[in-house]
This record gives C-alpha cells, sequence and structure tokens, in this order.
C-alpha cells in the first residue's frame, strides 16, 4: 500500500485540538491559484456519473478548496505530483484565525542557551541531516514574502471521512495515556518531573508500512501541559506515514500555526529515507518557548526556523509544559479481527540497533532559564512491547538516545 514521510506540526489545545500538521498527497496544477479547476472538475464528474446527494457533495468539495486554496504567486509542481503554492505571507491559513486577523508576523527570538547544532555529533559517517522535501528537486523557490503550501485537492477531502470533520483532529488522538483501548500504541522516552520550556532531538526518517487505510505511523515530540482530561495541551512535532487517508487535522489545514519560512512545506514529502543495513538520514526538530513574549517556536535541522504557535491561543502552554515526550505511535484499528501489521519506525525491533531500527538522539529539553540541557531522567514505555518496543542508553556522541519500534502483527503480537 503507498505511503510517504512527510513534516507534519500538529498543536492541541484543550480538546478543541487546534492541529496543524501531517501528510497527504496532491493531485495536478489547477487553471486557478484558488485550486478551482480541480473542484470544477470534480462538480463535472458529478454532473455526469453521481446525481443528487453526490452533486451536493461536490458542490461542498469545489466551496471547500476554494477556501483551503490561498492565492499564490509562484506555483511549483512537485516529481512526486505535489503542487506548491508560494502564498504570500500574510495570506496564510494562520490568519483565517480571529485571533490573528490583522497580526503582523513575528522576527524569530534568539536560541535557548547552550544551542549549538554542530556539537551535536552523530558518531558515524552512515549518519546524514535531511532537511530536503522533493520539491526542492525542481531547483525553483518560493519568492521571499511567501510561504510554501502543499495545495489540496479534489482527492484529499474525498480521503476525509467528512467534509464537515475535514480540518479537525480526532478526538481520540495519540497522547500517550495509561492505556490502549482507543486503538492508538506508543513507544515513548519522556520526561515529567520539572517545567519545561521546549525540546530537541534528532530522528531518522524511514517509511513504515501500513497495513489499513485508517492507520498511520508517526514519530515525534510531544510538548505536553495540563491533564489527560477536558484540559490537554499539545505542540507536536515530526515525521508521519499515512496510507494516503485523511486521518486528522494537521498542517495548514487548521488555523493558528504562523509560518515564516519560504523553504519548507509543510506536509510535503521528506526525501531521502533511511536505508535498513544502509546509510541513515535524519532530521533534527526543536521546539522552544519565547521567554519574552511566550510564543512557542519550531525549528527544523540546522537554523531552520519554520514558524510559531502564538501564546495566546493556548491555555496551560501559554505558560510551560509539565511533559515532554520522544517515541513513535501507530493506530491499530484491529483489521480482521487481529493486531494490524502496521509498523513503526524502521518495521524493525530496537534489539537490531543502528543501520536497522529506528532511533531518537542527542534528547534535550529547555529549562526554566532557557537553556537548552540533555533530558535527565529519561524513562521508557512501550505499550505492547511484542508489537513495538524500545531500549535506550547514553554515550558521548548521542548523548541520551533510545531505539524504538517493530513491525506490528508477529507470533508475539497476534
Amino acid at each position: 500500500m503507498a505511503s510517504r514521510s512527510s513534516f507534519y506540526f500538529v498543536p492541541l489545545l484543550l480538546l478543541l485540538m487546534l492541529l496543524l500538521a501531517s501528510p497527504t498527497s496532491t493531485a495536478a496544477l489547477a487553471s486557478s491559484k484558488l485550486g478551482s479547476g480541480d473542484a470544477g472538475n470534480a462538480t463535472a464528474a458529478a454532473t455526469r456519473l453521481r446525481p443528487g446527494k453526490e452533486l451536493l457533495k461536490y458542490k461542498r468539495i469545489r466551496a471547500l478548496l476554494r477556501k483551503l486554496n490561498k492565492p499564490s504567486l509562484k506555483t511549483i509542481k512537485s516529481p512526486d505530483g505535489d503542487i506548491i503554492d508560494c502564498v504570500p505571507s500574510h495570506l496564510q491559513p494562520a490568519f483565517d484565525h480571529p485571533k490573528l486577523k490583522g497580526q503582523k508576523i513575528l522576527d524569530p527570538p534568539e536560541r535557548p542557551k547552550n544551542y549549538n547544532f554542530t556539537i551535536v555529533g552523530s558518531g558515524s559517517s552512515r549518519v546524514g541531516a535531511v532537511v530536503v522535501q522533493a520539491w526542492h528537486a525542481t531547483g525553483e523557490a518560493c519568492p521571499e514574502g511567501t510561504v510554501p503550501i502543499r495545495r489540496k485537492t479534489e482527492k484529499d477531502l474525498l480521503r476525509a471521512s467528512s467534509l464537515r470533520r475535514y480540518g479537525r483532529k480526532p478526538v481520540h488522538r495519540g497522547v500517550r495515556r495509561d492505556s490502549t483501548n482507543n486503538g492508538h500504541e506508543h513507544a515513548v522516552g519522556y520526561v515529567n518531573s520539572e517545567q519545561y520550556y521546549g525540546a530537541k532531538a534528532s530522528v531518522n526518517v524511514w517509511s513504515p508500512r501500513i497495513g489499513d487505510p485508517s492507520e498511520f505511523s508517526l514519530s515525534q515530540i510531544w510538548v505536553i501541559s495540563g491533564s489527560f482530561g477536558n484540559d490537554l495541551n499539545t505542540i507536536e512535532a515530526g515525521w508521519q506515514t499515512d496510507a494516503y487517508q485523511e486521518t486528522g487535522c494537521y498542517n495548514h489545514n487548521c488555523r493558528g500555526f504562523v509560518q515564516t519560512t519560504s523553504k519548507i512545506a509543510i506536509g510535503a514529502a521528506i526525501t531521502p529515507e533511511s536505508v535498513y543495513n544502509g546509510r541513515q538520514f535524519d532530521i533534527t526538530l526543536m521546539l522552544w518557548k519565547d521567554p519574552k513574549h511566550g510564543h512557542w517556536w519550531l525549528e527544523l535541522g540546522s537554523g531552520v526556523v519554520v514558524g510559531y504557535w502564538p501564546s495566546y491561543l493556548f491555555t496551560h502552554l501559554a505558560r510551560h509544559a509539565n511533559m515532554v515526550q520522544f517515541g513513535g505511535e501507530v493506530v491499530n484499528t484491529r483489521p480482521s479481527g487481529s493486531h494490524t501489521a502496521t509498523q513503526m519506525g524502521s518495521g524493525h525491533f530496537p534489539s537490531e540497533g543502528f543501520d536497522r531500527a529506528a532511533y531518537f538522539r542527542n534528547l534535550q529539553v529547555v529549562d526554566w532559564d532557557n537553556n537548552l540541557i540533555p533530558a535527565a531522567s529519561l524513562k521508557l514505555l512501550a505499550d505492547n512491547p511484542g508489537c513495538y518496543d524500545i531500549q535506550g542508553g547514553s554515550n558521548s556522541y548521542w548523548g541520551s538516545y533510545f531505539y524504538y519500534g517493530g513491525p506490528g502483527r508477529n507470533v508475539k503480537c497476534p
């Protein structure tokens, strides 16, 4: 089943779940920068083949595409089929949010103290940093003053379970809890003994197999505050693979995340990916709270500041986080009555080690004084270790690290 790895950055607050990130796929360039060509084709097809309720559905799709796809100054067709629209920064979806209307885009703040990308090494020539997306292969770039946004198409909307719920996050979402009865399974490392103002780590990129169209597999950082009841705030950043199914509200689908870079298209595919028993490629992610204004910022790789979540969108995270998690998550829908074969990480258990298993390395957090420090007292937890496991360690190159993941269904995971 086809799958892809994409950048995605997901804030959810309270149970309003204002989410801003994940992956999907796109189709060909339409005649209008607003995507009206896609919508028009959908309506024409409905007129020929699907009268009545189906025609009404396609009219709704047309209206929603016009709302989602913003006017652009330039369009780039990616080799993987994605269409990237270079949208003027002030027209990006964030400013549809009532609290952001009329606001100016902020300049990035200073990084936390002790921040130095070059001193955090991999310890192996077989590890390469990757901040490349498939659309970069064209050699084209979005102009300064614009942000690259992956265009939504008719196919994207048809994959959604409901047009009314398109762009909204599912109620049962995968922040680590004390049970797996919601179908989400995790293998994570976490800290929860202090107040946290950010987190940083490097994670290698894979393309795990997805066993069912309604499932996904992700690897990410969670920055969490509040309880696991109705007052939970989280910001999440990482990579996700799904079966081209709309499994939530991510990226720019939900309003609130203000993008500041013209280099990264959130939700577009990452390249290259790690190779089993071969070269490993990882991405470095940092989330941190600006001590001056309180906004939460995201950096990708060495110095690419992607954007920020304004502090006034949050309740608890307006102050600080009380937990940071690193690791993997899958959805297990138990197709055919048995555990899913959806993989986590590389699809191999952590006992296989480097070159074969997925990893998080150089785990760090930001303390109350805006210092980037090692993630001390890291706890490891696997919901279902026969399916997906985790093993940790520490050394001079990788600092605090762990391997994680697994194949899903196997003899120890029926």
